[in-house]
């Protein structure tokens, strides 16, 4: 403990902003190292991962609004988000010890003190490399394997398949036995990089053509499942090309958390219910959080499938704590491919 810094930096809250997010509504703020109460474990932050669903806790009016599970921050409020550490110091009983990876939700800040059952311990050996254990897959897999399931040959259709999520999606849907992956994104330079890199079939653009008729081009024969990231338009072009007893499953809706206006945290949608009917379209709401079992399962798996290249994981490293600003503000803008990651 005697070789600890007297301080450490964190990112908080400086505006609530009343759009998307901007750099300028965030600063960078030194304060003292912090001490760890009883049956604390302090972890000096090594990375950090930035999602677009922090917009849902910092917007002006996100508290407001009832049944979100995301916390509404004020202005002065520390950030929070799912970050890799390494244990300096650890209660007797914990089962943790200094040197140990652990996985959390208080990054944004070097040094954090947290409660000891609030940490996941991290297998050093289980994955090739730290920062894939901060990938978004095995939201994915827990979506693919339990909120549906994928049946051999299935045509599958994930939203926002350049993000996070949706950049794993793909490759695990295949992998699971879907016979056609079909993504949409934003540029076709992501949708180049969809097919060239991540091995989907085809890719809709959104803003190129009705996401409808670029679906129905891709997908001529139906879609089986949908992995929605997205909501909105995309979801009414699923319905619309969606087979007979079509599985949706929805585990983001990035149409409103990406909304120019607003706090992010509602995403309205007109679906034609004539079609939910005749078509017997199974729709579900999903969080990866309610199959804990999932996430143990898909490190074995995704360590096997790394290992052997089978597949890849899509992501962007800045270095040093001042870049953890501006990342906030370019995924908002959908400027990066893959899981965007800060190293503290």
């Amino acid at each position: 403990m005697s070789s600890l810094p007297h301080s450490s930096r964190e990112i908080r809250l400086k505006t609530k902003p009343r759009s998307l997010p901007r750099a300028e509504d965030f600063e960078i703020v030194e304060v003292p190292c912090p001490a760890p109460a009883s049956g604390d474990v302090l972890i000096r932050n090594r990375c950090v991962r930035v999602s677009a669903s922090l917009r849902m806790m910092i917007s002006e009016g996100a508290e407001n609004v009832e049944g979100i599970p995301f916390p509404a921050l004020n202005p002065g409020d520390a950030l929070g988000g799912e970050a890799m550490g390494e244990v300096i110091s650890a209660p007797e009983g914990s089962g943790l010890a200094p040197g140990d990876l652990v996985m959390h939700v208080q990054g944004w800040r070097e040094y954090a003190a947290v409660p000891a059952l609030n940490c996941t311990r991290l297998d050093h050996e289980e994955l090739p490399m730290p920062e894939a254990h901060l990938a978004h897959g095995w939201t994915a897999y827990a979506a693919l394997t339990r909120g549906v399931q994928i049946r051999p040959g299935d045509t599958v259709f994930v939203t926002s398949a350049a993000g996070a999520i949706g950049s794993m999606a793909g490759q695990i849907a295949r992998l699971l036995g879907a016979g056609r992956v079909i993504g949409s994104t934003g540029s076709l330079e992501k949708a180049d990089r969809l097919t060239n890199e991540l091995g989907y079939d085809a890719a809709v653009i959104r803003g190129a053509a009705p996401i409808v008729d670029q679906l129905k081009a891709a997908a001529p024969d139906g879609i089986d499942v949908l992995l929605d990231n997205v909501g909105g338009e995309q979801l009414q072009a699923a319905v619309a090309v969606a087979h007979e007893n079509a599985r949706f499953v929805i585990v983001g809706t990035l149409s409103g958390q990406l909304a120019s206006h607003g706090a992010g945290r509602t995403a309205p949608v007109e679906l034609d219910s004539v079609q939910l009917l005749l078509k017997k379209i199974t729709m579900r709401g999903y969080s990866a959080d309610d199959d804990p079992d999932a996430r143990a399962e898909w490190n074995r798996q995704f360590g096997v499938w790394l290992r052997s290249g089978r597949i890849v994981f899509p992501h962007v490293l800045l270095k040093g704590i001042a870049q953890a600003p501006e990342a906030l503000q370019e995924v908002a803008r959908g400027r990066y491919f893959g899981t965007v990651l800060v190293e503290l």
